[in-house]
């Protein structure tokens, strides 16, 4: 057992998958010699070489296009976009051919899109957008979103496997500030099954990202107030892990939904959906969601600390939906 980052997780991820199979391969802008925007690929273009890590032109529907390519010849590239906001350049790529593929013509698709994404690091409105709702309406694609050191490893292996088109949304902000001690041996989390990050008995709290750890901050004070959260982070936005949500609900009989991502079409609205159609009747009060407004993401440090869901924004609606 080791202690290493969330970026050393990633990082290590990338190491061991290129070693296990030579087919896995790194492409985005800078990710080669400067080892990447965040330093993600550091050292790995001096270890695998530049055919293994490929420094690409500022063209992200060229290089996503390039990707889907080479997946459909047998390789398994990882993509990297050097923030998540710039995806929005391949989105023709990524939602009118990878998603398709397998559907028109039966042929794997197996592309990871590595996308750095969200805020509270005072990077603005081109450099701080949870992109997750872009791609939650297309089917084809699989979004992953980890949470801890331990699976964004175990994650983004599970991707670099997958036939599929994954989009790993990899939060920023978490990239230096969390560790997990985890295995020396291979592992994977598998796509498609969430956790149960905090068990509790009298709200559920079902969130995802760095917003987990929100939760787990704002659980803590609830439970000096006698309150007991049942944190779910789902891991995996699409597809959703409906039997974890619809168990939690019954347990706790009520439910606040948390995420960085706007509210307006978010993922809680489609959680928040499932629930009132498959638990409707083992809600004790109604279905609350905290998310950031529906705005850009401020760049001002003060206006975003706002924007951004805080354990405070947490603890209030929990407190509200236990008065029911």
């Amino acid at each position: 057992m080791k202690e290493i980052t969330y970026l050393e997780a990633i990082k290590e991820a990338l190491d061991e998958e290129m070693t296990r199979d030579p087919s896995v391969f790194v492409l985005g802008e800078d990710v080669g010699a400067y080892g990447g925007a965040f330093r993600v690929t550091e050292g790995l273009y001096e270890k695998y070489g530049d055919w293994r890590i490929l420094d690409t032109p500022l063209s992200e529907s060229g290089f996503t296009g390039a990707a889907i390519g080479a997946a459909l010849v047998g390789m398994r590239p990882v993509v990297e976009m050097q923030f998540a906001d710039f995806i929005s350049c391949a989105f023709d790529q990524l939602v009118n051919v990878a998603a398709k593929n397998h559907y028109r013509w039966g042929a794997p698709t197996p592309i990871v899109v590595r996308a750095p994404y969200g805020g509270n690091i005072h990077g603005g409105p081109y450099h701080s957008q949870n992109i997750e709702g872009f791609f939650f309406n297309v089917p084809g694609i699989k979004i992953v979103a980890p949470a801890t050191a331990y699976d964004a490893k175990g994650l983004l292996k599970a991707a670099i496997r997958d036939n599929d088109p994954v989009i790993y949304c990899e939060h920023k902000y978490l990239y230096r500030r969390i560790k997990d001690t985890i295995p020396e041996e291979d592992y994977i989390v598998p796509i498609g099954k969430a956790r149960i990050a905090l068990e509790g008995s009298d709200v559920s709290v079902i969130t995802y990202g760095a917003m987990v750890h929100t939760a787990i901050e704002a659980a803590r004070s609830l439970k000096d107030n006698g309150i007991s959260c049942e944190i779910v982070d789902l891991r995996t936005i699409l597809p959703l892990d409906k039997k974890t949500i619809i168990d939690t609900v019954k347990k706790t009989n009520k439910v606040v939904i948390l995420h960085e991502q706007t509210k307006t079409g978010g993922v809680g609205a489609e959680v928040s959906a499932l629930i009132s159609e498959y638990c409707f009747d083992y809600l004790d009060g109604p279905i609350i969601r905290v998310a950031a407004p529906d705005t850009p993401v401020p760049f001002s440090a003060q206006m975003e600390e706002v924007f951004i869901p805080q354990a405070k924004d947490v603890i209030a609606a929990v407190e509200k939906l236990m008065r029911y």
